[in-house]
């Protein structure tokens, strides 16, 4: 019996892709040693008609096209969970429905994993051509801070389009978190892991539902969720504010004693109080985020709700 590789196929409002990524993937299939595919379409609220096109397509590749239609907009991780959760394969793939993943290099995952024994064969852009320049660079800076704060470490220009084991699913499966960051899980499984290198490439059709403050904030979540040292750089903002107040309280007790008068100007003293009461916010703040996300943990919310599925 043939072996069956699952790709799944987060969408949101990509009504103008999903023919053109299927159609693209079908080409495809013939070089996979003759292995049954199956997609697994997971709509994530889409407010186009992204939902029809996926009933119909499931239609008439009933035995192939499967998908997973939820309530409303959950985000990408969730989409991605809930993908792993129904996929059956024996080898899951994750991708891009806008074709900036190449869908051909299946072809060379698959030899990965099967002739050199990989767990995991991903790929990594080797260039952002296209890109804006500063989404370039924040990127680039947030792999950089990442590395030095965290012990998992994250290799710049990875993206999430990777084929694994079933071994490897399973195990991401049981990291059942509400914040989820998948970029980061993949790596903390570790499992023996190689990347392919591609030049970056632009979406096929339609615009990205990504927005600089979107991936800003998603970054943070990488951060969050992956280092506890911003919780250490608090402590140790308030140990230097302390320290400082400390030498300040002497300097002014002595001016005092030895010199007569004392400070004078309040511009001073008010620029110290807003000083002192910034780096409180700033600590409180750190410390607010990861006790959010401890209260949604908490909660025991489903990471996502399914209207449809098929």
């Amino acid at each position: 019996m043939d072996k069956l590789i699952s790709l799944v196929v987060p969408c949101f409002n990509e009504q103008e892709t999903i023919s053109l990524f299927f159609e693209t993937v079908e080409k495809i299939k013939p070089k996979l040693r003759g292995y049954q595919v199956e997609y697994y379409f997971i709509n994530d609220g889409s407010s186009d008609n992204t939902l029809n096109i996926l009933r119909k397509l499931h239609e008439d590749h009933k035995q192939s096209v499967h998908y997973v239609s939820f309530s409303r907009n959950f985000g990408k991780e969730a989409a991605l969970y809930a993908g792993l959760r129904s996929a059956t394969g024996d080898y899951v793939a994750v991708m891009d429905v806008d074709l900036q993943d190449p869908p051909e290099q299946l072809v060379d995952m698959l030899a990965g994993i099967e002739d050199e024994g990989y767990d995991i064969v991903g790929t990594r852009r080797k260039d952002r051509k296209g890109e804006p320049i500063l989404r370039s660079f924040f990127s680039n800076m947030f792999y950089k801070v990442i590395n030095k704060i965290s012990d998992t470490q994250f290799l710049s220009g990875v993206r999430d389009f990777r084929l694994m084991t079933r071994q490897v699913v399973n195990s991401i499966l049981k990291m059942s978190e509400y914040n989820r960051f998948s970029k980061g899980l993949f790596s903390w499984v570790g499992f023996n892991t190689k990347y392919l290198e591609y030049s970056n490439r632009d979406r096929v059709a339609g615009t990205t539902s990504w927005s600089f403050w979107g991936l800003f904030k998603y970054s943070l979540d990488g951060i969050v969720n992956f280092s506890e040292k911003p919780l250490a750089l608090a402590s140790y903002t308030g140990l230097f504010s302390f320290l400082v107040s400390v030498i300040a309280i002497i300097f002014i007790i002595c001016r005092k004693l030895f010199f007569g008068g004392s400070v004078n100007g309040w511009a001073s003293l008010i620029s110290i109080i807003l000083f002192i009461g910034g780096l409180q916010l700033f600590c409180i703040g750190i410390v607010g985020r990861y006790v959010g996300n401890i209260y949604l943990e908490v909660k025991h919310r489903p990471v996502y709700i399914v209207q449809e599925e098929k």
